[in-house]
């Protein structure tokens, strides 16, 4: 009876060690796991910097629409030595001199064959294509956050089991030990007890290991060590109510999708930029400068011109030609990964609602396997009693409840993580669904920051 007391302490660990989460005045939550993964992941703000980055190809290809200005300083040492011959007979000029000028090119395109408008378009669809990168990694971080979370939960509650486990199994050992002492059972009997306790050591170090690889991975993902953390939930409530419903809307929302769209948008912007080196480009130049002392006679100079120039390509030696065959192969490639990506999308969408249904049945026929190991344990321990099990039966019993409650543990985190599975692969894994207690980062703000900016080498935050 001992043994069956002791076994039954280790229901607290299942259910993730919720009743002691429960009392932690200082437990922690997934809701407050995600906000800081969401916040402060080195993964995430490495790609809003990127993002950063490519908006800044927008005020690039703006720049075509702008003149373009230089200014040109020279000056010098000269000596010259000259005999000029005219009407008047000859003259000589010798002497040194210093001369200098200064002026100033403006140059202003008027038609480039619409190059500059579509430089401008493909540089906006890379930005929401940025934008729908950053979504994806927004996801990703937030869904590893979440199974990060959970694994911490699901190990330390196997652990626990080990750790009662093991316990359990000593007393067993010691009684085994006593009956042994008093002739009931044979030295076969306190063998094998034995050998299970060191089995059941093997396993409760093999827990810890694992423990201790996934609270790693906790502070390398969400950014803390975790502590007292609190049972999670799932977020069915989120979820379209079938899974056609959730396929369409992932192939509308997924962000691999709306990304690879988007990456049409640019391929065919690409063709047409391709095509524009094909038609003429016309300029305006305008030119001012000043001279002094460019020769002995003459003290200053000013001049000041303005010309149009239309230049018109003819043959380059082919190889505009190829680019724009090439760029349309290149297009034809992102619509094909585009069907590809969908169905990347719809595949994994499936598989996810199907892990989540089967996360869910799971759940239930764990519980009912740990409620009936728990009553043949009950039971064999006080068959044992008056010798009608012996003790190998007493230790299978104790195994097969010991893997009953890891297998509902098991299924308790995979339900959880297979409902954040769902959301991710619908696309709608993000603060806002989640409602999470944060301001959440909008990549727009930078963008209209730098968009019509004509000078400056300073980014918004002041680096």
């Amino acid at each position: 009876m001992l043994g069956g007391r002791a076994a039954g302490g280790a229901t607290a660990a299942v259910v993730f060690l919720g009743q002691v989460a429960a009392f932690s005045v200082h437990a922690d939550t997934m809701e407050s796991a995600l906000l800081r993964a969401y916040q402060s992941n080195p993964q995430l703000n490495a790609q809003r910097a990127l993002v950063r980055a490519t908006d800044e190809n927008v005020p690039q290809a703006l720049a075509g629409y702008r003149p373009k200005v230089t200014a040109t300083l020279s000056g010098g040492y000269q000596y010259t030595d000259e005999i000029v011959i005219g009407a008047t007979g000859a003259r000589s000029a010798v002497g040194p001199q210093s001369p200098h000028a200064a002026g100033i090119t403006a140059t202003q395109t008027l038609y480039n064959g619409n190059q500059t408008a579509n430089k401008t378009r493909a540089a906006e669809s890379q930005v929401f294509g940025a934008r729908e990168s950053l979504r994806l990694m927004e996801q990703s971080v937030l869904l590893s956050a979440a199974t990060i979370y959970m694994d911490y939960l699901r190990d330390a509650a196997i652990l626990e089991v080990q750790r009662s486990n093991t316990r359990v199994l000593e007393l067993t050992l010691k009684q085994t030990r006593d009956r042994y002492s008093a002739g009931l059972v044979t030295p076969t009997d306190v063998a094998q007890s034995e050998a299970q306790l060191a089995a059941g050591k093997t396993q409760e170090l093999s827990a810890e290991a694992t423990l201790t690889t996934t609270r790693a991975n906790f502070r390398r993902i969400i950014g803390n060590e975790p502590s007292n953390l609190q049972p999670a939930s799932p977020v069915d409530r989120y979820l379209p109510a079938t899974v056609r419903d959730a396929t369409n809307l992932a192939l509308v929302e997924n962000p691999n999708v709306t990304a690879a769209m988007y990456g049409i948008d640019v391929s065919f912007l690409t063709v047409k930029i391709n095509e524009g080196a094909l038609l003429p480009t016309v300029s305006l130049q305008a030119t001012v400068q000043k001279g002094w002392q460019q020769t002995i006679a003459q003290v200053k100079s000013f001049s000041a011109s303005a010309t149009a120039q239309a230049t018109v390509p003819v043959y380059q030696g082919g190889a505009e030609y190829a680019l724009i065959r090439q760029s349309k192969e290149t297009l034809e490639q992102q619509r094909l990964t585009l069907e590809q990506v969908r169905d990347q999308a719809r595949a994994d969408l499936v598989t996810a609602w199907g892990q989540l249904l089967a996360g869910k049945a799971q759940v239930k026929a764990a519980q009912s396997q740990v409620d009936a190991s728990e009553i043949a344990y009950l039971g064999t321990t006080k068959e044992a009693q008056v010798g009608q099990r012996t003790v190998i039966d007493i230790l299978n019993a104790q195994q097969t409840l010991v893997n009953a409650r890891v297998a509902l543990v098991t299924a308790q985190h995979d339900r959880v993580v297979a409902s954040y599975a769902v959301l991710n692969a619908i696309g709608r894994l993000s603060p806002q669904v989640l409602h999470l207690p944060t301001t959440t980062y909008d990549p727009s703000v930078h963008y209209q920051q730098v968009r019509d900016k004509w000078v400056g080498v300073r980014t918004p935050d002041g680096r």
